[in-house]
């Protein structure tokens, strides 16, 4: 028996940014067990530093999808389809606000601010799902990532916390949805780690050592901690898990 989980099996990746994004650490991950992986690139400007990672992966589908454009999501499904016939995963890794509403305090964030966190960082998960599950006649795994400031009032989160709390109800509520197709849906929590996105959050190096100190080994998750994680979901070693929230955090979760 091969020691390859993902041998044969085909996922999308949508929210690679560049070699330290979260979605990149599942990507290689994956590869590693054999998948084969279609990358998407927000547009021009991201995609000279997202192109050598897809090149290094070996991705057989490179497109570009900015999930507020329309047609672009459907682009990608439709290529899909021409290309492989059927997808077995898909990793959801996006999350937008825009800065001043994010640093403001939540009674202070606009309405625009609102709807943009929540179409992109919730609603694009849902309609990325409606678009995958037709590829999907044998059953599949779909995975996004969530943060504790969805559960908890934690830091400078603010209104992504409100939007994170939101994708991880639409985890559940799709998971039975689509449970009727073997379709598995699934959110992972990691703790928080140094990456482009993690940038715009106010005060995030405190942050960063802060939960350092709350972690109960003292030690910060990683982008191959993630990776794991996600290679457990995306393969059959969780074929009966299905509308859970999972921690990659050291505990962090857990400590009062």
């Amino acid at each position: 028996m091969s020691d390859l989980f993902m041998a044969g099996k085909k996922v999308l990746i949508v929210g690679i940014a560049n070699d330290k994004s979260i979605a990149y650490g599942c990507a290689k991950k994956l590869k590693e067990h054999g998948a084969e992986l279609a990358i998407t690139y927000l547009n021009e400007k991201a995609k000279r530093f997202v192109q050598p990672l897809a090149e290094e992966l070996g991705a057989s589908i490179f497109m570009p999808l900015d999930v507020t454009v329309p047609g672009e999501m459907a682009a990608v499904f439709a290529e899909i389809k021409q290309q492989w016939g059927s997808l077995d995963g898909v990793i959801h890794s996006l999350a937008f606000c825009p800065l001043d509403d994010l640093h403001a305090p939540i009674s202070e964030c606009s309405r625009e601010g609102f709807l943009q966190a929540m179409d992109v960082s919730c609603y694009s998960f849902i309609e990325m799902a409606g678009m995958a599950k037709a590829l999907m006649p044998n059953g599949g795994s779909m995975i996004n990532f969530s943060y504790l400031g969805s559960a908890l009032a934690t830091g400078d989160y603010n209104i992504m916390g409100c939007a994170k709390a939101s994708l991880e109800a639409a985890t559940r509520y799709l998971a039975r949805d689509l449970g009727p197709q073997h379709i598995r849906v699934n959110c992972i929590s990691p703790g928080t780690i140094a990456t482009r996105a993690a940038g715009g959050i106010k005060d995030f190096d405190a942050m960063l050592e802060y939960n350092r100190h709350r972690a109960v080994d003292q030690l910060l998750p990683t982008t191959e901690e993630v990776g794991g994680a996600a290679l457990y979901y995306l393969s059959d070693l969780s074929r009966g898990v299905t509308g859970t929230t999972h921690y990659v955090d050291h505990g962090v979760c857990i400590v009062g």
